[in-house]
């Protein structure tokens, strides 16, 4: 994950590590080398050994020991113990001086600076992309002569047109206007159809090639991946600055192409960007992955804040949906980032209104009790549509995997831009960006609004101040009804081809597009039907003739919510982000209503939320901290070796020479091996991990003079009895965990997972009367979770 910022192959090392050799000033240091010794044993640090007659060398930690090797899970017990004895350190050594002092008062200060950074960045870079996207959108239908830069909005501000002819400025041509002179008829009609397509043809394009070429790890929402790494497993270079630079301009590319996605989930990715390499900036974060992750967690809640205007609503996203490890401290840290990454956008102020988001809307009428029937309908639909979504989509993505599909990444994006822009032209509805249709969608009609959502039957007669009645149903709103429904239609097919193509994909906008949509038509009905039968039971009572009852736009906030949770399993932070994007604290209630609705129908269906789904589809590590493990199965029935399998690779104390280690590392791929007294007694001494032997070897072969093949390797603190004529002895107790989590072979699996989930560990030793016996690793126990629920256990991929 950090060496990101590293050039390919070059393998991670902690910088400003120094390398001790031999020298003869050691000698005045050798009273005080058990203090020091003592210093640095919690830092894993390779030790050297002289020669056999106990002349140690002073042990300090190698560059590389204590690091993690690429699709790996970190060791968080041990990154959170290192953590406290560096804190430790630094608090002890601040009371001797007053420059000891300011180091520590630095240390503590780092995260505050780290986080205001992180908001900064995060907020600088969503502004950038919202201006860029808005106005690659409008380059799609024509350009501002007035200054080729201006979107269509901005283009048409300083112009003499009056309020309903507001978007047909002068200044502002489309592409017939600007080839043939004129943008009537069937000619021009075609001609801007052609444009359309090809500019969409050409940014989706782009963004394909730019991810394929220099950048893979950027497609996608990202959000699976994040929730893994949060979990503790490595993916070098998914947070680095080529897939930083690359998904920054790809998603501009992308939502500028008019494919069904968003930018909300990207964001994410981009912000946990932003937070992985600022972390180099400090050593604390930059040599510990259990406290890099913790800035991750609140890099997450700055993204969504800036993706939403919603820093509340960001800081719970993080908390519900992504992270693994979130510490009150994190929590606070997360609420300060989202803070400022919000502060920095509205400074921006990407759309011009002063809003963080396109569909900031504000409702001012109540609603009735007996609406809630309606918003659970939604939530019910939101549900259903949710399953759906992730059958299918889980379903495509499976088959782009396992046939020829996957390796045709360019053409499967050409295809399905191209049916993208062909089908979604000819309707206004899909032809407009998703954020500004959401916000159409979400629009309460006004006297002045010229959208053919708000063409109602006008009896000025019956308004009452700003507040319109029920009004009939004109031609215009029932034409918007038809073009609604059949975008509707397109939306959920079409999304279900998108999502998970190799181009920044989010599915928060085009989930809330669908919800928004059926939330709409539903709005108008229920209206139509309060202003014909206000006298039906029903509405007698609270919805009197002339009176503003229904406001079909907050139906389309509620089915926007009720289908984005159906589909992300969110639950308080979904009606968070939607609260703070209305501004409405009267319609927490509704959305609660539809979003729980639509958590428990399509829980019904199928347990797993999209992110989930892409994470089982991928095979990642990730044991899911919410899911109850209910077998009655032990330790001995997971452990390794089984039964005719070969004994367990061991590393004995103090009998092993540096070739029958050598050995052991080039004949096995483990992670990490327990070392024992010996073979016969098989007493469980400690674990020692792959990486750590491999690079303290090589490093004492280097640097040590005396160690040949034939070298004894111990573990011990005193060095066993050997003849004076045999070569120096390698000690290596500084690498070796002395206290690694073990269970006996008859702990139910059920408290073994909750370990391996509470604690984060890599691995658990198995033990039987104090004798070792096997091991579970987390992919032993990810496994054994998968068979027992009829999947197959080989699809957990990696380490």
């Amino acid at each position: 994950l950090s060496s990101s910022l590293d050039p390919p192959g070059t393998p991670f090392s902690s910088a400003g590590d120094l390398e001790y050799s031999p020298s003869p000033l050691l000698c005045a240091f050798l009273k005080w080398q058990n203090i020091i010794t003592a210093r640095f044993s919690s830092y894993n640090g390779g030790g050297m050994n002289g020669t056999s007659t106990m002349m140690d060398f002073l042990e300090e930690p190698l560059p590389g020991v204590g690091t993690y090797e690429d699709f790996n899970t970190i060791d968080w017990v041990r990154e959170k113990s290192r953590d406290r004895d560096r804190h430790r350190e630094i608090t002890s050594r601040s009371k001797e001086s007053t420059w000891a002092l300011i180091h520590s008062v630095s240390d503590a200060f780092s995260g505050w600076l780290l986080m205001l950074l992180i908001g900064l960045l995060a907020g600088s870079l969503a502004g950038l992309i919202d201006i860029s996207a808005h106005w690659m959108t409008d380059l799609k239908e024509g350009v501002c002569l007035a200054g080729f830069w201006f979107n269509h909005e901005h283009c048409c501000w300083k112009s003499n047109t009056t309020f309903t002819d507001r978007d047909k400025c002068p200044e502002w041509k489309s592409w017939s206007q600007l080839i043939l002179g004129h943008g009537e008829g069937a000619f021009a009609y075609i001609l801007n159809y052609f444009m359309y397509v090809v500019w969409a043809l050409l940014f989706s394009l782009l963004a394909v090639l730019l991810v394929k070429g220099f950048a893979p790890y950027a497609c996608g929402s990202g959000i699976p991946e994040i929730k893994t790494i949060l979990s503790g497993f490595i993916i070098r270079g998914y947070l680095g600055k080529w897939t930083l630079i690359i998904k920054t301009i790809t998603l501009v590319l992308a939502v500028s192409s008019g494919l069904s996605l968003g930018k909300e989930g990207p964001l994410v990715h981009v912000a946990c960007c932003c937070g992985n390499i600022l972390c180099h900036l400090f050593t604390k974060y930059r040599k510990n992955e259990a406290k890099r992750r913790e800035v991750l967690s609140a890099a997450a809640a700055a993204g969504v804040s800036v993706a939403f205007g919603a820093p509340i609503g960001g800081v719970l996203f993080s908390l519900e949906e992504v992270s693994y490890y979130f510490p009150l401290k994190t929590l606070w840290r997360s609420f300060f980032a989202a803070l400022v990454a919000a502060f920095t956008l509205r400074s921006i102020n990407p759309f011009g209104n002063s809003r963080l988001v396109l569909f900031y809307v504000e409702f001012h009428m109540p609603w009735h009790l007996l609406e809630l029937v309606p918003f659970i309908l939604l939530g019910i639909f939101g549900g259903l549509w949710g399953a759906f979504f992730i059958r299918s989509n889980i379903a495509w993505c499976r088959r782009r995997k396992t046939t020829k599909l996957g390796k045709y990444p360019v053409l499967e994006v050409f295809v399905v831009t191209a049916i993208t822009a062909i089908l979604a032209f000819p309707n206004e509805y899909t032809r407009m960006s998703t954020s500004e249709l959401i916000s159409e969608l979400f629009n309460d009609c006004g006297i002045l609004d010229s959208s053919k959502l708000c063409e109602y039957v006008n009896d000025f007669n019956s308004t009452k101040g700003d507040d319109l009645p029920d009004r009939a149903a004109g031609p215009g709103v029932y034409t918007a009804m038809w073009q609604l429904a059949l975008a509707l239609i397109m939306k959920v097919f079409i999304t279900i081809f998108t999502f998970g193509m190799k181009v920044p994909s989010g599915l928060f906008i085009p989930s809330m597009a669908v919800g928004a949509i059926a939330g709409r038509l539903l709005g108008v009905a229920m209206e139509q039907l309060a202003y014909y039968h206000h006298d039906w039971a029903i509405f007698s009572g609270w919805c009197s003739q002339g009176a503003d009852c229904i406001t079909p736009g907050l139906y389309a906030m509620v089915g926007a919510a009720a289908c984005l949770g159906g589909v992300t399993r969110m639950t308080v932070s979904l009606v968070v982000i939607m609260f703070e994007l209305t501004g409405g604290l009267e319609y927490i209630v509704p959305l609660m209503a539809a979003a729980m609705t639509s958590k428990w129908v399509a829980d019904a269906i199928g347990r797993e939320g999209i992110y989930d789904a892409h994470i089982r589809l991928n095979g990642y590590p990730f044991l899911e901290a919410k899911e109850e493990f209910s077998h009655k199965t032990l330790a001995m029935d997971v452990m390794r070796p089984r039964r005719n399998d070969p004994p367990l690779t061991v590393i004995t104390q103090d009998s092993m020479t540096v070739e029958d280690v050598e050995t052991i590392i080039n004949e096995t791929t483990y992670s990490g091996y327990p070392v024992v007294v010996s073979r016969e007694s098989q007493r469980l001494v400690g674990f020692v991990l792959r990486r750590d032997l491999i690079i303290s070897v090589e490093n004492a072969r280097k640097k040590q003079d005396g160690i040949v093949s034939t070298s004894i390797i111990y573990f011990t603190d005193h060095s066993p009895p050997l003849p004076p004529s045999s070569p120096s002895m390698l000690k290596l107790r500084s690498i070796l965990d002395l206290s690694p989590f073990t269970v006996t072979d008859q702990t139910p699996m059920e408290i073994v997972v909750d370990i391996f989930r509470k604690l984060g560990l890599r691995q658990c030793l198995v033990t039987h009367n104090g004798k070792l016996l096997g091991i579970i690793t987390k992919k032993d126990v990810l496994k054994h979770i998968a068979q027992l629920a009829n999947q197959d256990p080989d699809s957990i991929l990696f380490n």
